[in-house]
């Protein structure tokens, strides 16, 4: 095979960016000599998260849709035009041989620079319910990889292939438990709840945290609390007016996830498809609390699907305040019951996927 030239495109949240890394890291290492260019939005995660990982990105300007008729949709409008040129200028320069979608509006541009100029394009849906852009694009895809079933009531049921989601490279560590714990400043010889919202954080997981304090901090299970950045300044106010803090890390954000997820006994978590698919690759028990805030509350459903089969737990949002804590110290000390949901998440796990998603793109290249 010939030395490519592979655009990756889309953004905005973890649950696309870390799944596009982990495909442009599986490309570089079947193909080493691949040239990979990301482009995400301008300002988002993204831009960040990308470099850090060893890749090139460039940012275009466009947002997220605005429903409503306001000089705020006018603005949105005139960004999403002035992205499409600036797509089209990135892929006359770039000569891409192939493009991956992921996901999230920054995709949408691109995409469309690829129907334009005819290269062939891969799309990678992560949840249950797919997203605006990628229905939108599907028709003239070349490949559409999924991860849950039912896809074709939105997709062209012949291009539709079933992977799993692609991952990051979270099991590179070898530290084991102790060592994961003394990275957090943590006791090793205690049990750990890891709760993270997500990479832009959980307003309900992080006032569930701050309501129920003190039951915490008497428990003797330890918290290792990722709140976002959204909430970092008033959890770390709230935080800082406490007097036992022994148990508890919080953290606006958790570089090395590899090592948080080794060092926790149980995780709380939203439902979003990449978490889930993290989870289940790591065998950890999980109580989820799906976000109301999403298109036709596909979270509720991803862990639905879970519950169902005993992988794990669930607490809807408007009961978490009051119910959360409670369930994770009560679950964390049942280890039958750790060792239960540990066992059958993992039946859940798809560890091929990125390998899938990455033939599947080279095939339809050569």
């Amino acid at each position: 095979m010939k030395d490519l030239k592979i655009i990756i495109c889309g953004g905005g949240t973890g649950g696309h960016v870390f799944p596009a890394i982990a495909i442009a890291d599986k490309i570089k290492e079947k193909q080493p000599n691949t040239e990979i260019l990301f482009v995400g939005a301008d300002k988002r995660m993204e831009m960040d998260k990308v470099p850090q990982a060893g890749y090139r990105i460039i940012g275009l300007p466009v947002v997220g849709l605005q429903r409503k008729l306001s000089l705020k949709l006018i603005k949105t409008l005139y960004l999403y035009r002035k992205s499409i040129s600036m797509a089209r200028k990135i892929v006359i320069e770039n000569k891409p041989d192939a493009i991956v979608g992921v996901g999230g509006y920054a995709s949408a541009p691109i995409l469309k620079a690829a129907n334009k100029f005819r290269i062939p394009y891969l799309i990678q849906e992560q949840n249950s319910y797919p997203g605006i852009t990628n229905k939108m694009f599907a028709k003239n895809a070349s490949a559409i990889c999924v991860a849950y079933d039912d896809l074709d009531k939105f997709f062209p049921k012949e291009k539709i292939h079933f992977t799993g989601n692609p991952v990051r490279n979270l099991k590179k560590t070898d530290a084991n438990k102790q060592v994961a714990c003394e990275f957090f400043k943590l006791n090793p010889h205690k049990k750990v709840v890891l709760m993270t919202g997500g990479s832009l954080g959980a307003r309900t997981l992080n006032v569930a945290f701050m309501k129920n304090y003190d039951k915490i901090a008497h428990s003797g299970v330890q918290f290792l609390v990722q709140t976002g950045k959204a909430y970092f300044k008033e959890v770390s106010e709230f935080f800082d007016k406490q007097n036992n803090k022994e148990n508890v890390v919080i953290t606006e954000f958790i570089n090395r996830m590899d090592l948080a997820y080794k060092a926790a006994d149980l995780v709380v978590s939203r439902a979003g498809a990449i978490s889930i698919s993290e989870l289940a690759l790591l065998e950890k028990a999980v109580i989820f609390v799906p976000s109301p805030n999403v298109a036709e509350n596909h979270q509720d459903k991803n862990a639905q699907a879970l519950v169902k089969i005993n992988a794990a737990l669930k607490i809807e949002d408007t009961k978490a305040v009051d119910l959360l804590i409670e369930t994770a110290l009560k679950t964390i000390a049942d280890e039958n019951k750790i060792s239960e949901l540990s066992g059958n998440i993992a039946k859940y796990a798809k560890p091929q996927a990125t390998d899938e998603i990455v033939d599947i793109l080279f095939k339809n290249i050569m």
